[in-house]
């Protein structure tokens, strides 16, 4: 099919990308961010530049048919096509994330946002994919600058699926990141990205490039995932010193000691990204308000134990997995048992959907658990950043503004309604 010259020019400047600053141009220099000093109070920015189903069902709902459901941002543009992909997802990246979105997240307090991107916003290796998500990234760094915020960049799908997760960009039965050129694909996907973010003009916005989200380290080779760790970190030493950020990959992040530290060849300002969910699990989503919040308590310290920076990159109010969609498009959920392999817990009534449909005594027990995770991640790690700013409307647990809108995510941010829970630190 023939690109259109809107689409054309995207895959054009999509691939000048890589000759945006010469490597040999290095100077001394550092982000306008004191890492380990002032602690990340930040959101991300999901469901924009990589879709997900439960944040924003309604492009899945749009294009499915009788005979056929996409399940992922690789199945819709394979049904669509690359200039319908395009079409179909640039008013959503149009329209999504806005200005004033970034002036409300910083007026709420908050001082950094994680932006997830997909390699194929600059590389084509051979997937159905569309160019086009590359610009709004500069937009947001652009905005983001304006009103004072952060920006940690995360890649957050690499080729073949570094997970097998929907919001990998491509869900698979199991993850294939490793196989094929994948490996030298994502590396050269971020020399692109850091010849771009990681130099001198961009430091005083840009403070962290995540080089992998997730991957899961349970199906892959873990030396595999390390030796990618180190030659991201030299490849990204070449051109800058900006921090690199790397994920624990499910692992207690002590895994990662003694690895890319000072002890180690003198590498330094490498953060860890530790993600923190109790409802991917039957067991877990069967426990009750109470228990979650023993639960922050308990399993805190285990991923405190890190050596380096760690941060704490993925969170929400969440204590079921009751959110539409969110185990993928139309795949139930473990609470009610319509996920396969599970069993009825009780009813998602009420504990999802749009903040201002709950109870005053649920809006309560998700603010107890968000203040129990807040207490503990800024007394044992170095920040977090909240999953997601917004979501369509479905998922209010999930959804920073709704919380926020409905008094249920502390404001200011140090504010405690409830009081300490945790009494081990």
């Amino acid at each position: 099919m023939r690109l259109s010259s809107s689409l054309t020019a995207v895959v054009a400047a999509a691939a000048s990308l890589v000759n945006a600053a010469p490597a040999n141009e290095i100077e001394k220099r550092r982000v306008a961010y004191n890492w380990g000093t002032t602690k990340v109070r930040g959101v991300n920015i999901g469901g924009w530049l990589v879709l997900e189903p439960f944040i924003t069902p309604s492009i899945f709902t749009k294009y499915s048919t009788s005979t056929f459901t996409p399940v992922d941002e690789w199945t819709l543009c394979q049904k669509l096509g690359k200039q319908g992909c395009y079409n179909a997802l640039k008013p959503h990246w149009d329209s999504f994330v806005k200005l004033s979105d970034f002036q409300k997240i910083k007026n709420a307090g908050f001082n950094v946002i994680r932006i997830p991107i997909g390699y194929w916003a600059y590389l084509d290796a051979g997937g159905p994919y569309t160019f086009g998500a590359a610009p709004y990234l500069d937009k947001a760094i652009g905005w983001a600058r304006q009103v004072d915020l952060k920006v940690i960049i995360d890649l957050h799908g690499a080729p073949k699926s570094q997970n097998g997760f929907d919001h990998s960009g491509h869900k698979l039965p199991s993850p294939q990141w490793g196989q094929g050129d994948s490996i030298p694909q994502t590396h050269k996907v971020l020399k692109m990205m850091e010849d771009k973010y990681a130099i001198k003009s961009m430091q005083d916005v840009v403070i962290a490039i995540e080089v992998l989200n997730e991957p899961f380290l349970s199906m892959l080779d873990s030396n595999m995932v390390k030796q990618f760790y180190r030659d991201s970190y030299y490849n990204l030493r070449k051109i800058s010193d900006t921090p690199l950020m790397i994920h624990d990959g499910f692992w207690d992040p002590a895994w990662l000691n003694g690895f890319l530290t000072p002890s180690d060849n003198n590498a330094q300002f490498v953060i860890v990204d530790h993600h923190e969910y109790q409802i991917f699990d039957s067991n877990l989503v069967a426990m009750s308000p109470t228990q979650h919040r023993t639960q922050v308590c308990n399993s805190v310290n285990g991923y405190a134990n890190s050596d380096k920076w760690t941060m704490v990159g993925e969170w929400s109010g969440a204590m079921t997995d009751c959110a539409p969609h969110l185990n993928g498009f139309k795949s139930g959920n473990r609470y009610e048992g319509t996920w396969s392999g599970s069993w009825r817990i009780g009813s998602c009534a009420g504990k999802s959907g749009k903040v201002n449909t709950w109870s005053q005594a649920w809006k309560d027990d998700v603010r107890r658990y968000i203040e129990t995770q807040l207490d503990a991640f800024e007394a044992k790690t170095d920040g977090w950043t909240f999953w997601n700013f917004k979501t369509e409307g479905s998922a209010g647990e999930w959804d920073l503004f709704q919380l926020l809108d409905n008094g249920v995510f502390p404001q200011p941010l140090n504010n405690r309604k409830f009081g300490k829970y945790c009494k081990n630190f």
